[in-house]
């Protein structure tokens, strides 16, 4: 799964596809993370000021990573793979 993530709510939405295609709960990724299920919600809605600590263990729990690229030139509202 590769998505291009520029706000709160792509993380968020990456996250949520990942946790949905693992058929993980929020509860279930809330204990593999130890993260709250209140946390992971917010994360996954684009709600949350979450740490980045905190998002790295739930991309850790998931098998996430980033890369990080320079920015293209397309539109922000555009999807590409970079996770």
């Amino acid at each position: 799964m590769k998505n291009r993530a520029r706000t709160p709510n792509d993380i968020g939405h990456a996250i949520r596809q990942a946790r949905k295609a693992k058929k993980l709960t929020q509860k279930d990724l809330a204990e593999r993370s130890g993260v709250w299920q209140e946390t992971i919600s917010k994360v996954e809605n684009g709600l949350s000021d979450t740490k980045l600590e905190t998002v790295f263990d739930i991309f850790a729990a998931l098998d996430l990573e980033i890369l990080v690229q320079g920015r293209s030139k397309g539109s922000a509202d555009s999807f590409e793979d970079i996770f």
